[in-house]
């Protein structure tokens, strides 16, 4: 490499490096004359460009076709950060490259880069990153022979601020996502507690429902059409105990349940277990069998079985199907809605209990009040409160009513002759053809004694007659077993009153067939009278 002193257009020497580099310069053709001089025609050859450069805020350097370095502006030492013995004219860019690379001031990607565009032109970046933290952005422009010219820009507060910028923007976002999300939690925590509070209106509204029931026919209905609501996937069945206690009775359901006629109580877990019972929940669980006499397979189902107690007693059982991809309220985890859905129920349960048990005591205070213990047919009250319920009605609707005036005949022999429990088993003898006889809005009762009637409404005479012949003669074929041996035929004398425009109330009509009833016995009795 010449080191010889080059004289300029202005007559300074300059240093070799100058020197090489105006040399360089010139030998890419960037030297021409551009103006004129003092005495008309000045020259402008390398050092003018040379201090244009080395005047930039920027730095530069040339690299020949060649590969080697042509030019190394003034500000490129201090700017990259290499000492003179490092960055030099005549350095080989792929030494200059590897340098940096060890440095860390690029990624091998960027070297890459480099050698693919060998034999293009055209202008590319890249941002190197020194060792002391300053960031400094390359472009390189590579001329159509080959040539590079490549400018440095310190941009490590630019870099710095948009970096602070896109930081601040992922923190918005992050703090706007963290809002939508908090936003989206409360909107489900509210929607959830709407339906919280909508459940306990519902609940309310069917304790008031249920509380107000005069009949279990109500409460089964009414149980029916709330759970169709509150549970509106869900299929199922209610369960009460028989009289008996030794079966459970389906008594409804809803929503496609299919209720067995009755089930026993070692059917169902929960009943034996006395608690809730979830299936299809856990890892280790049984199926409860009145559940397998729907479904062979059940593998596939879920379900609650539900225990209804009343003062300390279980009545009964709620039997709830759960579908799959189930959602209570809008919770959607599996588990969670499960549940939710299984306390739901147990409190439907409840509401349930007590109002069964209520209807039970109610109906078993006003069987008392109204039923005659011993025949457990109504009573002279509620035969009196009837008549005058139906001679309304029939006089309303202009419709036939007719009154059954019943005697047993000799009644007192059977007392006398084998004693009053004899008489007792005569008499709920009559009373259970009475019951077999007559039902529906037909009202028999025992009026008192050995004396009963019966109310028939939508009956003329004529068919009223009908109905007493036929009681007369299967009473007449009744065989009252008493101590192992037939007590003597029982028979019956019947007069019958019907509602007219002379015998339009109940005093009238029960006088009418008592006078009926005395024309019977007066005729021979065992017979029916008019």
């Amino acid at each position: 490499m010449s080191q010889e002193p080059a004289n300029c257009e202005h007559g300074e020497a300059r240093s070799p490096r100058r020197a090489l580099s105006g040399r360089r310069l010139n030998a890419v053709g960037d030297c021409r004359r551009t103006g004129t001089s003092g005495n008309g025609s000045v020259s402008t050859g390398a050092a003018f460009y040379e201090s244009i450069l080395n005047s930039m805020a920027q730095a530069a350097m040339l690299w020949g076709a060649n590969g080697t370095c042509q030019y190394v502006s003034n500000k490129c030492h201090e700017m990259l950060e290499f000492s003179e013995k490092e960055l030099y004219l005549g350095v080989h860019r792929d030494e200059f490259l590897a340098l940096s690379a060890r440095r860390g001031d690029f990624g091998p990607d960027w070297v890459q880069r480099l050698n693919s565009l060998k034999g293009h032109s055209g202008t590319f970046s890249n941002d190197r990153r020194l060792p002391s933290g300053r960031v400094i952005e390359t472009i390189v422009c590579r001329l159509d022979n080959g040539t590079d010219v490549v400018t440095y820009s310190d941009v490590t507060l630019s870099r710095k601020t948009i970096a602070e910028f896109d930081a601040a923007k992922r923190h918005a976002e992050e703090a706007s996502r963290v809002a939508l999300e908090a936003e989206r939690r409360l909107a489900e925590a509210l929607n959830c507690e709407r339906q919280r509070q909508n459940q306990i209106r519902t609940l309310s509204q069917l304790g008031e429902w249920l509380h107000s029931c005069k009949s279990l026919d109500e409460l089964y209905m009414i149980v029916s059409e709330h759970m169709k609501v509150m549970l509106p996937e869900c299929g199922g069945e209610m369960y009460l105990y028989s009289n008996s206690r030794d079966a459970l009775e389906g008594v409804c359901m809803w929503n496609g349940g299919k209720a067995l006629d009755s089930i026993h109580v070692d059917d169902c877990w929960s009943l034996r277990r006395g608690r809730a019972y979830a299936f299809g929940t856990g890892q280790i669980e049984f199926a409860c069998r009145h559940v397998k006499a729907h479904a062979e397979d059940c593998s596939d189902l879920r379900y609650f079985c539900i225990p209804i107690n009343a003062h300390g007693d279980t009545i009964g059982m709620l039997h709830i199907r759960i579908p799959k991809n189930f959602v209570f309220h809008g919770e959607t985890d599996p588990s969670t809605a499960l549940q939710a859905a299984k306390l739901f129920a147990i409190q439907c349960a409840e509401q349930v209990s007590l109002a069964v048990a209520n209807v039970k005591l109610r109906d078993q205070l006003r069987d008392q009040s109204i039923r005659d213990p011993l025949t457990n047919l109504y009573n002279r009250r509620y035969l009196l409160e009837s008549m005058r319920r139906e001679i309304a009605r029939a006089q309303r609707a202009n419709k036939p009513l007719s009154l059954l005036a019943i005697d047993a005949d000799h009644f007192k022999r059977f007392n006398d002759n084998h004693g009053h429990a004899a008489g007792d088993m005569v008499l709920r003898a009559i009373g259970g053809l009475l019951s077999e006889q007559f039902g529906g809005e037909e009202v028999a009762c025992r009026f008192g004694g050995e004396e009963f009637f019966v109310l028939l409404p939508d009956t003329d005479l004529e068919a009223a007659c009908a109905r007493a012949e036929r009681l007369r003669l299967l009473t007449e074929c009744h065989s009252v077993q008493y101590r192992k041996s037939a007590l003597p035929p029982i028979t019956l004398s019947i007069g019958i009153g019907t509602l007219s425009a002379e015998c339009n109330d109940a005093e009238q009509l029960v006088s009418e067939a008592d006078k009926a009833l005395y024309r019977a016995k007066n005729g021979g009795r065992n017979r029916v009278s008019t």
